[in-house]
């Protein structure tokens, strides 16, 4: 196995791995954080690292599964030209279930309802994180997929998946802060959910999309945000500065 690391495609292979894997894990850790919103405070922080680590197992998972995995992308049900693998019929059953997830919770959100918590934490908790396998499961499938193109090696696919898991914990917390703290940031983050949602189902239903034009909406959007963000501050900055000015000078 060292003698597999000592070669330099193998990192070439490993770094275009893990780029696919951080790209997954913005996803992931987007739909930790809104899922998590859900369970008690003191509850977020132990069900995010528990989701992650159930969404890395799961990936590693289907690394080892890659034989079944493969079969998968052979038809099984076929309407007219239309033909459905089992897949597909994951994407399809993923993405709705995410679709309608995050619409339930924007329009919950835009409504301002009260967010009830499980009276039986524990219950709560395994639910959210039931929630965060499944959808990872079904996340993982392209890039399980995509990576079983790129090399046969077993090895550098779960060194990929671990070292963007590293990645994930670290800044899940920061990600988290900032999408609980801007309400505009959340409301990018839910749209993000609903945007992938449909493009999953699309993709199951044999409608390739551009995943990119989704990704540089929401940059757009983000930087969007931040300059609203910014313009906030100077405003609330012009305001304190005339308040502190003596009445003469106003």
């Amino acid at each position: 196995m060292l003698e597999l690391f000592m070669m330099p495609e193998t990192w070439a292979i490993f770094a275009t791995l893990f780029a696919l894997e951080i790209i997954l894990g913005v996803d992931n850790v987007v739909f930790i954080s809104v899922l998590c919103e859900r369970l008690p405070q003191q509850q977020r922080a132990l069900a995010r690292n528990l989701g992650i680590a159930l969404a890395v197992a799961a990936r590693i998972v289907l690394v080892f599964s890659i034989s079944w995995v493969m079969s998968l992308t052979e038809p099984v049900l076929q309407f007219e030209t239309v033909q459905l693998s089992g897949k597909d019929l994951i994407m399809i059953g993923g993405g709705a279930f995410l679709l309608a997830k995050s619409a339930k919770e924007l329009w919950s959100w835009l409504t301002h309802s009260e967010v009830v918590h499980s009276t039986h934490a524990r219950t709560g908790l395994a639910v959210v994180l039931l929630q965060i396998v499944a959808v990872d499961a079904v996340f993982s499938m392209d890039s399980v997929i995509t990576a079983v193109g790129l090399t046969s090696e077993v090895p550098i696919m779960v060194a990929a998946i671990l070292a963007s898991a590293v990645v994930m914990v670290l800044t899940a917390e920061k990600i988290n802060s900032v999408v609980t703290r801007y309400p505009g940031f959340k409301l990018l983050a839910l749209l993000f959910l609903v945007l992938l949602g449909a493009l999953l189902m699309a993709e199951g239903a044999g409608i390739h999309l551009n995943k990119g034009y989704v990704y540089f909406a929401m940059a757009f959007g983000l930087v969007l945000e931040l300059c609203h963000i910014q313009l906030k501050k100077k405003h609330r900055r012009v305001i304190t500065a005339i308040r502190l000015m003596p009445s003469g000078y106003r």
